[in-house]
């Protein structure tokens, strides 16, 4: 990444970037007014505001543009060097992309030994939190699980778990569905493998499922389905079984209460880097996001691989248009087909529900410099890092391997980290630029900022600044160590800024694609 730097500047402020040296467009670091003179001969003829691009060439119409060497969109008008370009002129089109499968791939590595204090099961698997969670198979009994919840509230009721220390508390994780679907139908089948993934999450001591009882998502076709069974760790009932709204809120918090001195007997321990599993999201990007803390971020995920863990790449639609680089780095060509076979199907389910993947950049994103999901997608597989791709999931299925994998999912991202958790991620790592508010109970997550202004103005919900990589202040490296070095922290028990304000009961949002009737 080359910096340009203005000439005559009392601050010698940098005024540009250049990612590539392909690159038909630099990147405004601060906004640039008219007539403003760039050191490449560069004059600006509109005013541009941070983050945003201006044209480094003249471009006629229909010409491809490139931002970090690949391929952003087409020119919708000629767009003359120095002019602001942006949605009004940059429009998306169609190209072909060489998936040359396997041809980056690395091969394997010797492991670098690393660990983290992590509370090992007595089945052996590892969390880095531990809570009693209560989940529902229907909307219909949201309400009871959220009063269960609610009565083991700290800022509420702090009495509740005074003698309960190392009981991160009791969530409540409630969805909107489970009703009125084709019971052999896939939307059914997924919401039954995201409550099967959170029931027997690490994170999790012990679960309340509760239901309604005449719902179609009945419990024990859950377990079933799942390959679960009741058990003293995993206590299922219902509000029409149990007699009534009360008897079931006062049933669940008699329940949880007897769990809480078998869930407060655990004690964390080192363990293996091995068996931290890291979700990676980007919300409220930026013409930062692919620039800063997304590269960061993907450094730490090299890290975080070569120390035998796992990181899931997900939200398909914002790797669409870069999806040839991760089949470049795949290990076979069977599993970058699995990862085109998913773009092929957001290709024709967008066809099939009169949607454009260019819906998304959202309205803050165009706002904060980007223009088309080609350009957002490039920057968003930077979180990636430079690892192998191992294996390709679809929405909240279990993942087995380790190092980078994909899993299957929307851009929302609620419901993308859900998947993921439901997968098994036991860490969230969260770029972005606008500044989204978001936690993701039973597992904790990192909030990064693209930029310093993000994080001057709102740095309490913010544990990472990475704006200083725009401005040569600090490096991509320097700023991985120190992700990846927060990473081991936060999944050994430090708080997060999301788990300080309570985030987390509210961002559980299955992902629904089937007719609800």
């Amino acid at each position: 990444m080359q910096l340009i730097t203005t000439t005559g500047s009392e601050r010698a402020a940098l005024a540009v970037i250049r990612l590539n040296p392909l690159d038909d467009v630099l990147i405004a670091r601060q906004p640039l007014t008219e007539g403003l003179e760039l050191p490449e001969g560069i004059r600006v003829r509109e005013p541009v505001p941070a983050g945003h691009k201006i044209a480094a060439r003249d471009i006629a119409v229909g010409e491809p543009l490139r931002r970090y060497g690949q391929i952003i969109g087409f020119a919708s008008q000629a767009i003359g060097v120095g002019q602001h370009v942006h949605v009004h002129n940059l429009a998306m089109g169609d190209f072909s992309r060489d998936y040359a499968f396997g041809v980056d791939a690395k091969g394997v590595q010797t492991p670098v030994e690393d660990s983290f204090m992590g509370i090992v099961r007595a089945d052996g698997r590892v969390a880095t939190r531990n809570y009693i969670g209560i989940l529902t198979s229907v909307n219909c009994s949201a309400t009871v699980a959220r009063a269960i919840a609610d009565h083991f509230r700290r800022d509420i009721h702090p009495e509740a778990l005074a003698d309960y220390p190392n009981v991160d508390g009791v969530v409540a994780l409630t969805h909107g569905v489970g009703c009125a679907v084709d019971p052999g139908g896939e939307a059914l089948a997924m919401l039954q493998r995201t409550l099967g993934g959170y029931a027997v999450h690490a994170n999790f001591h012990s679960v309340l499922m509760i239901g309604l009882g005449c719902e179609t998502n009945q419990i024990p076709d859950l377990l079933a389905a799942q390959g679960l069974e009741s058990c003293n760790t995993l206590r299922t009932f219902t509000i029409q079984g149990t007699g009534g709204t009360s008897k079931t809120i006062a049933s669940g918090i008699a329940q949880v209460k007897s769990l809480l001195a078998e869930a407060n007997a655990v004690q964390r321990e080192p363990v293996s880097v091995r068996h931290l599993t890291v979700g990676l999201q980007c919300g409220g990007s930026d013409g930062y996001s692919g620039i800063t803390a997304n590269p960061a971020l993907g450094n730490a995920v090299d890290r975080l691989v070569a120390a035998g863990g796992t990181a899931i790449l997900s939200e398909t639609p914002e790797i669409y248009g870069a999806e040839h680089l991760l089949t470049r780095r795949a290990v076979s060509q069977a599993v970058g087909e699995k990862l085109i076979a998913r773009i092929q199907w957001w290709e024709a389910y967008c066809q099939r529900m009169g949607a454009e993947l260019n819906n998304n950049p959202s309205a803050g994103n165009k706002a904060g410099g980007l223009t088309t999901i080609l350009e957002k997608s490039l920057g968003a597989v930077a979180k990636a890092g430079s690892s192998d791709l191992v294996d390709v999931y679809q929405y909240a299925e279990p993942v087995r391997a380790h190092g980078l994998v994909f899993m299957d999912t929307p851009g929302y991202d609620p419901i993308s980290a859900t998947g993921q958790v439901a997968g098994g991620a036991n860490l969230i790592a969260f770029t972005t630029g606008r500044g989204s508010a978001y936690g993701c109970a039973p597992s904790p997550s990192i909030k990064l900022a693209t930029n310093t202004r993000l994080w001057e103005t709102q740095e309490e919900d913010m544990d990472v600044n990475c704006g200083g990589i725009a401005d040569g202040s600090m490096t991509i490296e320097e700023r991985g160590e120190h992700i990846y070095r927060l990473m081991l922290a936060i999944a050994s028990g430090q708080r997060s800024k999301s788990e300080q304000h309570g985030y987390g009961q509210n961002e559980f949002v299955p992902w629904q694609i089937g007719a609800i009737t």
